[in-house]
């Protein structure tokens, strides 16, 4: 290629077409997503109470709950699926609102691994990697201060949950306790037609509903990492721009922007991660990467909230609500208050000095936190 053809076009960029396909494609994406969750939804519905009570049994057990959303995420690699899941399954009337909160702030912990094993590849350049592993480790120290704070309030009061239910007054019908959503229509008929032909093949019952369910996970999972991949090629260049412009700066300004990188790549693993080698090389600090990592948080909570238009009970709404005012929450009373605001980045930094002096260590942390906690939490508790 020409260096005239390069100015026209740069390596990295999509020419003005190109974005325009993107754009079409996102929303083929998002029909289809939108579709996965109501067919998650049915094929749950069509399992049978008895044996949707078996397979979440133990979820009353607040712990159980948080442990499953840690764990979920973990394995998923992704907080987008496990909350769109939850809010299908909260918005089919399979798991009840209050039940669901534990697991939605477990999928906040879970989905700080990836920055946490992204950062283990500095992990043979001492310096670097003490920048890079507590850059990682202050999302974890935050969102796990964040559970710890905030869910012994939720249990005594419900106030998360409460406030949720008030937001979305507005858009339910208070006698059916249904979502009034013009999307929900069009997705209706579309899941409706899917049912039809799963059902003359497979019967109705169980069978039906477990097809149902793996092309409601898989059509999540994949529709999820096509509208990741999608959006990160269309604003791939807006996102480093705005990424480039904050690096320095503090405060609300950083969260911000980590609300906007992450709607736009629609990942908060891709924002927390971009950061990870800047704070390795020392171009970042570690106080001006922290509300990159807060807004990454807030801004996750859109997946969320897309999924509860495809759900036929505003609870599936509320629990995204419950996710968008947690993390509010989490901010306030962990980054808004001056006096505990640099906790997370204290601990953080000690973290990263003892993984220095003892790597082995840090191997461990990851596998107890992110592993062997939940599982034997869910094993113990359930």
């Amino acid at each position: 290629m020409s260096a005239e053809s390069e100015g026209r076009r740069p390596a990295r960029g999509l020419s003005r077409a190109e974005r325009w396909q993107r754009i079409v494609v996102l929303l083929v994406l998002l029909s289809v997503f939108l579709l996965a969750v109501d067919l998650l939804g049915d094929g749950i519905a069509a399992l049978g109470e008895d044996f949707t009570d078996a397979l979440f049994r133990g979820l009353d057990n607040p712990i159980v709950g948080l442990c499953v959303g840690i764990l979920a995420t973990v394995l998923a690699q992704s907080s987008s699926v496990t909350t769109a899941t939850v809010v299908g399954l909260v918005g089919a009337g399979v798991i009840p609102l209050d039940q669901a909160v534990p697991v939605i702030m477990g999928a906040n912990v879970g989905t700080t691994i990836t920055n946490t094993l992204a950062s283990l590849g500095s992990i043979r350049r001492p310096e670097e990697f003490r920048r890079a592993f507590a850059g990682a480790t202050v999302h974890d120290v935050f969102n796990l201060l964040a559970v710890v704070v905030l869910l012994p309030i939720e249990l005594a009061t419900g106030v998360l949950a409460r406030a949720a239910v008030w937001l979305s007054g507005p858009l339910s019908d208070a006698a059916t306790g249904e979502l009034r959503s013009p999307i929900k229509a069009l997705v209706d008929t579309a899941s409706g037609a899917v049912v039809s032909v799963v059902e003359s093949v497979a019967g109705d019952g169980i069978a039906s509903g477990v097809v149902l369910i793996v092309l409601g996970l898989g059509a999540i999972f994949a529709t999820l990492f096509a509208i990741t991949r999608t959006m990160r090629a269309v604003m791939a260049g807006p996102a480093e721009r705005v990424l480039n412009d904050v690096l320095g700066r503090v405060g609300v300004v950083g969260i911000l922007a980590g609300v906007l990188l992450t709607v736009a790549v629609q990942s908060s693993s891709i924002t927390t991660s971009l950061l990870i080698p800047m704070l390795a090389a020392g171009v970042l600090s570690l106080r001006s990467a922290y509300p990159v990592t807060l807004g990454a948080n807030l801004g996750t909570t859109i997946t969320a909230l897309l999924a509860a238009l495809a759900v036929d009970l505003v609870a599936g709404l509320q629990i995204a609500l419950v996710h968008l005012l947690f993390n509010i929450a989490g901010i306030v009373a962990l980054y808004a208050v001056p006096a505990v605001r640099d906790v997370p980045v204290r601990l953080a930094l000690r973290i990263a000095d003892i993984a220095v002096r003892r790597r082995i260590q840090v191997i461990v942390y990851v596998i107890v936190l992110f592993y062997v906690a939940p599982l034997l939490g869910i094993i113990l508790l359930r």
